[in-house]
């Protein structure tokens, strides 16, 4: 059985890419996130500021997978 992705909120502080995001993670933390598929398939547009919930791995808190806008 895979390890439970880490579920969290984070503030958009700069956009990378089309697809690429640096986060703010509650704790102050900055790590470099991505949009999910589901997220690029609605055409998801994030601004600086805007809270989004975060999937991360276990294993690397580097790094997570934007699932969603609060």
């Amino acid at each position: 059985m895979p390890d439970t992705p880490v579920h969290t909120q984070g503030k958009v502080v700069d956009r990378r890419d089309d697809v690429l995001y640096l986060v703010e993670l509650p704790n102050g933390k900055q790590v470099l996130a991505h949009l999910s598929k589901a997220c690029v398939a609605d055409r998801l547009l994030l601004g600086e500021r805007d809270i989004v919930l975060l999937e991360m791995t276990p294993y690397d808190f580097d790094h997570a997978r934007i699932i969603g806008k609060v």
